[in-house]
């Protein structure tokens, strides 16, 4: 991929071990996927490998097996943009502002932790936070999210998936 190519990510977190179906349709046609965290179970990374390459980062509930396959924090470059996925459980309640301030030289920072989904622009940086896609919690919708880098410029959406399906 060169830089001038656009790149499609999918952006998951928080499958705590469910990986709806409704996902793979979603994901079709990406060239990433990033996973933030709280995966639950090694076989949903292997899952969506089958899509796309996946940079993964281990969250606060997942188990040894799994921190031992993914790194706390990643780093990456995808279509000339630095990228970071990190959990956040790193910042308590994590924000936009905390990992700017964390990571500053990321253009695109991306977390989960909270199951609130959000995307926000903070600076020059575009902090996604895709929301839970595992099992629903309280209120919180069920979400991931697609990103697109194009001209070096990163956009997001946030996509709601049926909380009744699995």
């Amino acid at each position: 991929m060169t830089d001038d190519a656009t790149v499609k990510l999918g952006i998951i977190s928080d499958t705590h071990g469910m990986l709806r179906a409704e996902v793979f349709t979603v994901f079709e046609g990406v060239d990433h996927i990033l996973h933030a965290g709280d995966i639950g179970d090694l076989d949903i990374l292997t899952e969506l490998a089958t899509f796309a390459p996946v940079t993964g980062v281990w969250g606060n509930v997942d188990t040894m097996d799994i921190r031992a396959r993914v790194p706390e924090v990643a780093r990456i470059e995808l279509g000339g943009v630095s990228i970071v996925v990190v959990h956040g459980m790193q910042f308590g309640s994590p924000s936009p502002e905390k990992l700017v301030r964390e990571y500053p030289d990321a253009e695109l920072v991306v977390f989960g932790h909270s199951h609130r989904p959000l995307i926000e622009r903070v600076g020059r940086t575009l902090a996604v936070n895709p929301g839970s896609a595992g099992r629903r919690r309280f209120a919180d919708p069920v979400t991931v999210a697609l990103a697109e880098i194009a001209g070096g410029t990163v956009t997001a959406r946030l996509v709601h998936l049926d909380p009744d399906r699995r």
